[in-house]
């Protein structure tokens, strides 16, 4: 999912006494489903480089809509900064939009609250039927063994973008394929004056999404097989430290990095500043931020030896949107019909170019347009060395818990205090202190 989060996770355990007129309502009719009602109301997730160029992407699709089904859809596209805090308000008043976009990271946590609707094979046979979408996006929709509480709209997984120039001048011939690699790159970067490699130390989901990364290249999990927190074994202690020591020992993320937390080392990077970054689906950003297609390229995201694959030696979580119904909804078959629309091939190649994502829809993704320079490392790290982040109820939190964890860490390297092993799994114990009571 897009990584402007992380206000939005770190309010999740208490932000729900917020006022229920913070959120929009359902259908304005105030009919059941059977009634056909000729409004929905659709949160959309900031996507693009700016609100206002989702609305750009979204509007005339919404248009298409409208004019093939008579249904007007009313559009708001939510910051990520408020999107998590907005739908827990709205599952807790029942007083939501008929159909919005989910963080997939979200759709357990999400599906515990009851409020979506669950896409069980007859609402699954509706849109087409869920074997049209691939098994790595289904695997982020809910609790496996449970009807999935959304539907795979965009995918996404991490990469390696490197500048090309920067590695030129360094005498670079290849992308680092192991941390041992970019670390060595490293030096020869900083010889040049640039940066090395860019990270949003304040952002909360990043943080995640890279020490989960670390901890499965380390053997580990952050839960157990039956769901519960296990923030403090060896593994993951060591996965969390090798992220925060790439600021700390090894020197490659400049300490004021550690403040980053709204794609500020996207910035850095287009403007040649910085010769890498870790990131999902960046191309789209990169040329709205002016910079050319020509100038970048992108490689898998490094691994501790070998090649990318399974087990230890996966590169990146699944990544991505999920699209989901309020199950309060008063117009269930005009969300169900949009969702069907959104999910068509024909929609699926428009707005996953526009994004620059991958379309989980299997016979969209086949799609040549897919097989770019910007996408082809993409799908191919979806297909065969990413994982899903875990699928519980309190996966939110354990966002919240861990990736502050990882934050104030930074901190402590950007500040010159010591990051040791110790202080490593005192902060992790402190962040399990903190999930639910089991």
């Amino acid at each position: 999912m897009r990584n402007m989060r992380a206000a939005a996770v770190g309010a999740v355990t208490l932000s729900l006494t917020l006022a229920a007129t913070a959120c929009g309502g359902g259908s304005s009719t105030g009919g059941g489903s059977g009634d056909s009602p000729k409004t929905l109301t659709y949160w959309a997730s900031n996507q693009g480089a700016g609100i206002s160029v989702d609305k750009k992407v979204l509007q005339p699709e919404l248009d298409k809509f409208e004019k093939r089904t008579g249904i007007k859809v009313k559009l708001e596209v939510v910051p990520w900064s408020d999107l998590l805090n907005r739908i827990l308000t709205a599952a807790t008043s029942g007083q939501g939009p008929d159909v919005l976009n989910i963080g997939n990271t979200w759709s357990a946590s999400l599906q515990a609250t009851g409020a979506l609707l669950p896409w069980d094979a007859a609402n699954f046979a509706r849109i087409g039927g869920k074997d049209r979408f691939v098994d790595s996006a289904l695997g982020s929709t809910g609790v496996p063994g449970k009807d999935p509480a959304a539907v795979p709209l965009y995918s996404m997984s991490y990469a390696l973008y490197y500048n090309k120039k920067i590695f030129a001048d360094a005498g670079i011939t290849e992308p680092p394929a192991t941390w041992a690699e970019l670390t060595a790159d490293g030096k020869k970067i900083q010889a040049q004056g640039k940066q090395v490699l860019g990270a949003e130390g304040s952002n909360l989901s990043e943080n995640i999404h890279q020490v989960f990364v670390l901890a499965k290249q380390h053997g580990a999990d952050f839960f157990t097989a039956d769901g519960k927190p296990d923030f403090t074994g060896d593994a993951a202690v060591a996965a969390v430290k090798q992220y925060v020591d790439l600021m700390a020992k090894d020197k490659v993320i400049p300490a004021g990095n550690a403040e980053y937390a709204q794609n500020q080392s996207l910035s850095d990077f287009a403007k040649g500043r910085t010769a890498m970054v870790l990131w999902q689906t960046a191309s789209a950003t990169f040329k709205s931020l002016g910079m050319k297609d020509s100038q970048w390229a992108v490689a898998p995201a490094p691994v501790q030896s070998g090649a990318p694959g399974t087990g230890t030696q996966v590169n990146s979580m699944v990544a991505g949107i999920n699209l989901a119904v309020f199950k309060n909804t008063h117009n269930l078959d005009g969300a169900t019909r949009f969702v069907k629309f959104m999910t068509s091939d024909e929609e699926q190649k428009i707005l996953n170019t526009a994004y620059g994502s991958i379309p989980p829809v299997k016979s969209a993704q086949a799609d040549p347009a897919f097989n770019s320079q910007g996408t082809a490392v993409l799908r191919r790290t979806l297909a065969t060395s990413a994982a899903a982040l875990p699928q519980v109820a309190d996966e939110s939190q354990f966002e919240t818990a861990v990736g502050t964890a990882v934050k104030e860490l930074f901190a402590d390297a950007a500040g010159g205090r010591p990051v040791t092993t110790e202080s490593v799994k005192a902060r992790l114990q402190k962040a399990q202190q903190q999930m639910p009571a089991k």
